[in-house]
């Protein structure tokens, strides 16, 4: 681990700090996301089975919206990591 400097930390363990930030809340919010979607995708389709077919289309197409947030939060910490 690098040293810290006399003024704080040294601008290697800010950028590890901020990439390990960026990846945490950019998995989260998705995660949290994609567990209601399913949640309540699930509740449709129990209160009516004859709209399975669209609430799963639905459902699906929702929950890769937000795995898209997922992966540009990643991208945006590999950025933060090595640029």
């Amino acid at each position: 681990m690098p040293e810290a400097t006399s003024a704080g930390l040294s601008p290697e363990v800010v950028k590890m700090i901020a990439t390990a930030g960026t990846i945490a809340i950019g998995a989260i919010a998705p995660a949290i996301a994609i567990g209601m979607i399913g949640s309540k995708g699930m509740e449709a389709i129990g209160r009516n089975p004859e709209a399975a077919g669209k609430v799963q289309s639905a459902m699906i197409l929702a929950i890769a919206f937000a795995e898209a947030v997922a992966i540009y939060a990643l991208v945006v910490a590999l950025i933060v990591k090595f640029v």
